[in-house]
């Protein structure tokens, strides 16, 4: 019979930028405890084979919306709760395996290089010999004591992301097979770790997937992987909002064969490297002027602009009310006769309830955003006609749409992103006949990019503000690509991490 392994799950996950003064609390992790867990992922659920080749244990995960730095408090409430629940696991089985799922590229008030610190209080409870899994998105931040302590790291090979249960699945299978080759008595239970660290930080809207040079590049990782030897291989792009000293592009090749894997490492580091300075926006760009007379002047409907300075899939803080002030302060749109606007969106608790208590159709004059992000523009006034209400959404809460003019602005109790034709048609909104559609985002989700007719990505201000020069890193290692343009010392060989078992030694990285 086949050895039945006990598997625990626990992470968290949120992508923060620490140039948005909002702050992300336990509560916006939404966690997730013991059979939860499994019910959110089908591939490890009875009757499924991962489901049926192990015991999955849910401690805690919790997956947070992008958005400002954790508090410490948040970090350690769930943490600690993490611990807690580990400590039970083992205290009443024994533990095989730790699928530890998280993003990457979350920001703790007072710690540098969160995952980490995570996993290295769950190593203290589960301990040196139980093999961990971990599963990233490729704009996380991988560092060397990361890379140590875990036994397999993998992230998604797409961006925008659309192998994310399949990456984590990945994730899982990886860790089975190595928890069968300890079962089975392999001498070499844990596999080689080749890491490089890649001296370039660039936003996903210069990196993505879909576009060269990322496509050639990442097209290269099942190649690699797929060599004699080679269990895994991962490009992280990094993630670029956030001041911290591990925030850089990442290449880690697992396996069984020392060499191959640090040859496939550093073919893949040096093939980003050598496209350093190819990499462009996904779409034209323009300030946010440009990108509304672009729109207006073009024949192709709907035209999307992306108000990607305040993305709150990226780590914006959402509530930036700069786009939406110069929207509506455009002559073209003052008659509602003008050209049809989508704005999606901006949040005010306070404008939601006076346009709730007033009602559909009722005229209301409401003042919304810049409750947390007041940076770059102050609150905004309106006065519109109350479109639509929508209450229950796992983001916002409540939903209003807004008429003003030919502008039809989208309100939300809570911040929201808006990457679905449903996120707009469930609000009595038409994306695909409106003339020009605005969404807080960098690139297009899948759903709006095959949507637009026509797009532009503009260069407005924000947290993640696309002109990573003006936002003020001060803590990123340096040289770094755009930052500098000397690399007089660039080291792109791979280096081999001890396996989780045996000590790291001092050696700078």
């Amino acid at each position: 019979m086949a050895y039945h392994p006990v598997i625990a799950i626990a992470g968290l996950a949120c992508e923060t930028s620490t140039f948005t003064p909002s702050r992300t609390f336990a509560p916006a992790f939404h966690p997730r405890r013991g059979g939860e867990i499994i019910e959110k992922y089908p591939f490890i659920q009875p009757g499924t084979p991962l489901g049926d080749a192990a015991e999955w244990l849910g401690a805690l995960i919790g997956h947070a919306l992008p958005g400002g730095i954790v508090t410490r408090d948040a970090f350690e409430s769930l943490s600690s709760e993490i611990i807690s629940r580990l400590s039970q696991i083992v205290e009443s089985t024994k533990l095989d395996g730790l699928w530890f799922d998280i993003h990457g590229a979350m920001c703790v008030e007072g710690i540098d290089d969160a995952e980490y610190e995570l996993l290295k209080r769950c190593r203290e409870v589960i301990g040196p010999k139980v093999l961990v899994s971990a599963s990233m998105d490729l704009h996380g931040n991988v560092s060397r004591d990361l890379v140590h302590q875990t036994d397999l790291i993998t992230c998604y090979r797409t961006a925008p992301h659309v192998d994310v249960a399949e990456t984590k699945e990945r994730a899982c299978r990886n860790l089975l097979q190595l928890i069968q080759r300890q079962a089975d008595g392999v001498e070499l239970v844990r596999p080689y770790k080749a890491w490089v660290p890649i001296p370039i930080l660039l936003p996903g809207e210069q990196t993505s997937t879909r576009d060269e040079p990322a496509a050639h590049i990442y097209a290269a990782v099942p190649d690699v992987e797929g060599t004699d030897g080679v269990l895994d291989a991962a490009i992280w792009v990094g993630y670029a909002w956030a001041d911290e000293p591990r925030n850089r592009a990442v290449v880690v090749v697992t396996g069984w064969d020392k060499e191959t894997v640090a040859q496939g490492a550093e073919k893949l580091a040096h093939l980003f490297w050598d496209s350093h300075k190819d990499f462009t926006f996904v779409a034209p760009t323009g300030s946010f002027k440009e990108c509304l007379d672009a729109a207006l002047a073009s024949d192709k409907h709907p035209y999307f602009i992306s108000d990607s300075g305040d993305n709150p899939t990226a780590g914006g803080s959402g509530d930036v009310t700069w786009g939406l002030t110069q929207l509506l302060a455009r002559p073209e749109f003052k008659s509602e006769s003008g050209p049809k606007v989508i704005y999606a969106s901006v949040p005010g608790p306070e404008a939601i309830q006076k346009a709730v208590d007033a009602g559909v159709g009722a005229i209301v004059t409401v003042i919304a955003g810049a409750e947390v992000d007041d940076i770059h523009a102050g609150p905004i006034t309106m006065t519109g006609r109350v479109h639509y209400i929508k209450y229950g959404d796992v983001h916002a809460e409540i939903e209003v749409v807004l008429q003003v003019g030919s502008v039809f602005a989208i309100l939300t109790k809570l911040r929201k992103p808006y990457h679905h034709e449903s996120d707009f048609t469930e609000l009595d909104l038409a994306p695909r006949s409106a003339d020009i559609v605005i969404v807080k985002i960098g690139y297009l989700e899948p759903g709006l990019y095959d949507m637009a007719r026509d797009w532009m990505l503009g260069l407005t201000p924000g947290g993640v503000d696309q002109d990573l020069k003006r936002l003020g890193h001060k803590r990123i290692r340096r040289p770094m690509w755009p930052f500098d343009n000397t690399f007089e010392k660039l080291d792109l060989s791979a280096r081999l991490i001890p396996m989780s078992n045996e000590p790291l030694s001092e050696k700078d990285e």
